[in-house]
């Protein structure tokens, strides 16, 4: 087990590392040593946002970079002889309008005639067939239309799953067919992915840890290490929280573990510079603070102590720290 793995199975919750305790007791630490490299993030998945149907890309709801939502409308494909035969369905639906309400009036007529036998029976009857066959007419009119204007409705293009949109490879006006693809999606699961010279495998487990440059202490776990050397160099990939803020192909530097030492860490807190140098007050036998100078090293964050700071000389294993400032 790597000594990163070895602290986070130990290391206390964050909330407690970040407060600032009455003392602290100096013992020997694994010090993990750590190589800097570069890592890319990348998304776990690109999936294609494509056409239903064919015809023209007419508009954009998205650019570049924004967030969506699954199912969101990204982008509109129309064809226009869709459109121009649902123009020509909706003359057709007001003309067999008209046909059923003129056999409506000559239905209502013949019901009155037929009782004063100014019309035979075949008048009456062909008066009703004439409504049977208008009101058949305008239903399937309606029902022809309501599958056109579903087709229609078939070219909104929707995002398949949430995350960002990296790219939008069409304009407006490009003839698309059905499949072709829209928009490219990363989904928001994002990792970094490490590059890493092929002698580092003996050092790569999924479940390590590695360390995220910046201004705060942030660690991603590795879940992946590719099972496969390419050009001397070993690909893995690591989680980490709030990694969906950055960038898709943006690289950052990580620490990754080659190696463990013996030696002294120490909460940075606990440390105080006066003129250039820096000194940590010691608890004395007679329990009252000394000042002793140290020569601190390269910072030594973990999850358990995230403002860890190895001190390469002036303390010893057993010294009781006091908080700056408890040295007359």
């Amino acid at each position: 087990m790597s000594v990163l793995r070895w602290a986070f199975a130990l290391g206390v919750c964050a909330a407690a590392a970040h407060a600032q305790p009455a003392s602290f007791t100096v013992t020997t630490a694994s010090i993990a040593d750590q190589k800097a490299v570069f890592a890319t993030v990348e998304a776990a998945h690109v999936v294609p946002a494509r056409a239903r149907i064919g015809g023209t890309l007419t508009s954009y709801t998205v650019k570049y970079g924004d967030s969506v939502q699954a199912g969101q409308q990204i982008a509109m494909v129309a064809d226009p002889a869709m459109i121009q035969q649902l123009q020509t369905l909706d003359a057709g639906i007001t003309a067999a309008k008209a046909q059923l309400a003129q056999a409506n009036i000559d239905f209502t007529r013949a019901q009155k005639l037929i009782l004063t036998g100014a019309v035979s029976r075949a008048v009456y009857d062909q008066a009703q067939t004439g409504v049977s066959v208008a009101t058949s007419t305008l239903k399937a009119k309606r029902a022809e239309r309501d599958t056109l204007a579903q087709q229609i409705d078939e070219g909104a293009v929707y995002a398949p799953v949430a995350g960002r949109v990296l790219l939008t490879p069409l304009t407006q006006g490009t003839v698309v067919q059905a499949g072709d693809s829209v928009a490219s999606i990363a989904e928001q699961d994002y990792v970094l992915r490490l590059d890493l010279p092929e002698h580092h495998i003996d050092y790569l487990h999924v479940g390590d840890m590695v360390r995220v440059a910046g201004d705060k202490p942030l660690f991603a776990k590795i879940v992946l290490v590719y099972p496969q050397v390419a050009n001397g160099r070993v690909e893995a990939d690591a989680n980490a929280p709030d990694v969906g803020n950055y960038f898709v192909g943006q690289r950052i530097e990580v620490w990754v573990y080659v190696g463990s030492r013996p030696g002294i860490v120490v909460p940075a807190s606990f440390i105080d510079t006066r003129f250039g140098l820096d000194y940590a007050d010691l608890r004395g036998a007679d329990g009252h603070a000394i000042a002793v100078p140290i020569q601190r090293g390269m910072p030594q964050p973990t999850p358990s102590l995230p403002d860890g700071m190895e001190i390469l000389s002036g303390l010893k294993v057993g010294d009781v720290l006091l908080p700056p400032g408890s040295a007359p």
